[in-house]
């Protein structure tokens, strides 16, 4: 069992991964089939990490992931632990298809939440896929013309 001072280890972190959201078990399932989980040091505040948890959530909707639990998560962490420094963690399924995020509290012994994102391409609209807004590629013809408007 860790201590406060310790993080916990992934045999620890199976048995922490109780039903605090609807992610836990699908969570519990990727450390069995051989997941890599990964802790970090880091006790960013409260404030900031739900704030990444609710854009995450917010785009994922927008895009059309699939997601496990992530509402959950916001609503735990925006209800609970104002003023307080978070750790956080992944879980990597061992096949890539999920992306799990753990939320624990600054000494690492209690889990409050658990996120999971489908490794999976935007949905489409309209029969189209998604695009990424990205500019248009410049020749460079287009940016010679450009660079000689801007000089005059």
């Amino acid at each position: 069992m860790a201590t406060e001072d310790e993080s916990p280890s992934p045999p620890d972190i199976t048995v922490m991964l109780k039903e605090q959201t609807s992610a836990c078990k699908a969570a519990r399932d990727a450390i069995a089939a051989g997941g890599e989980v990964v802790l970090y040091d880091g006790q960013p505040p409260q404030w900031m990490v739900v704030g990444i948890a609710a854009t995450r959530l917010k785009r994922s909707l927008k895009i059309g992931l699939t997601t496990l639990g992530l509402d959950e998560t916001v609503e735990i962490l925006r209800a609970r632990h104002r003023d307080e420094r978070l750790r956080t963690g992944n879980i990597v399924a061992a096949d890539r298809s999920w992306f799990f995020t753990l939320y624990f509290d600054s000494t690492g012994t209690e889990l409050l939440a658990c996120s999971g994102l489908k490794n999976e391409r935007p949905s489409q609209e309209n029969g189209q896929e998604l695009q990424l807004h990205r500019p248009p590629p410049v020749s460079t013809a287009d940016a010679a013309s450009r660079t000689t408007q801007n000089r005059q």
